[in-house]
């Protein structure tokens, strides 16, 4: 009988402490409902930025290899034309700024006397400005990520903040600054805040890298463009 007591005490003992280690969705369930929506809106926010970065990661590293084999291409074949059809030009970024320059270097020797000079300043500003395009477009989902690392942690600290206020009211409810009246309650803020960190953390770093990929590969079309406005360049010498 007294091993029986003692057993039925310590049962008692353990479910009145509760869960002995962490439990993420008994913390989400037991939350306020302000504090829920945080996590549900913070939880699609880490959702998004891993979907981004996945995604970049697969479009970076395809654009780098589609636009070396068709630099490649370009400077191995003769017929230019032949290197800018339209099935290039829609999925390779350097075709687009080959196709820039080309077509202004045309509009240019149309007619006759050729101001060569303008033709020059016109062929490099086409290029500059289509690779300024193809930097901004692959760079645009990228604000998110920038948006999301610095917004996320103080999002968390606002579901932290309430549900730490919901504890102080639950202490005048009860009448008792217990351990176990105020405990449930800062642990459902404090996971708000995890939640907001474990959003923010991935996305500043992958915003960071990604950043220093765009900028990389605009230097890289930017090389590309003055190697074909060299080009062009020594064709007006000709023409």
């Amino acid at each position: 009988m007294p091993i029986d007591l003692m057993s039925a005490a310590a049962v008692q003992t353990a479910s009145t402490l509760g869960p002995a280690r962490l439990d993420p969705i008994e913390l989400f369930l037991a939350a306020d409902i302000v504090v829920q929506a945080v996590m549900v809106g913070l939880i699609l926010a880490s959702i998004w930025t891993w979907t981004i970065i996945v995604a970049f990661t697969l479009r970076i590293g395809g654009l780098n290899g589609k636009s070396r084999a068709y630099e490649s291409d370009f400077w191995d074949t003769k017929d230019r034309e032949a290197a800018l059809s339209k099935k290039m030009r829609g999925t390779v970024p350097s075709a687009r700024v080959a196709g820039a320059g080309l077509d202004e270097w045309k509009r240019s020797t149309a007619k006759t006397p050729i101001d060569r000079d303008a033709a020059r300043q016109r062929i490099g500003a086409a290029m500059e400005s289509q690779v300024a395009a193809e930097a901004d477009e692959l760079a645009g989902r990228l604000n998110f990520l920038a948006t999301t690392g610095s917004v996320a942690p103080f999002v968390g600290l606002f579901g932290t903040v309430w549900g730490i206020m919901n504890s102080f009211f639950q202490i005048g409810a009860q009448q008792s600054a217990s351990l176990a009246v105020v405990a449930p309650g800062i642990a459902e803020a404090l996971f708000a805040t995890a939640i907001g960190l474990f959003a923010a953390i991935p996305a500043v770093i992958a915003y960071n890298r990604f950043s220093h990929a765009v900028n990389q590969y605009e230097a890289r079309l930017q090389r590309f463009a003055d190697k074909v406005n060299a080009g062009l360049s020594r064709e007006l010498d000709r023409a």
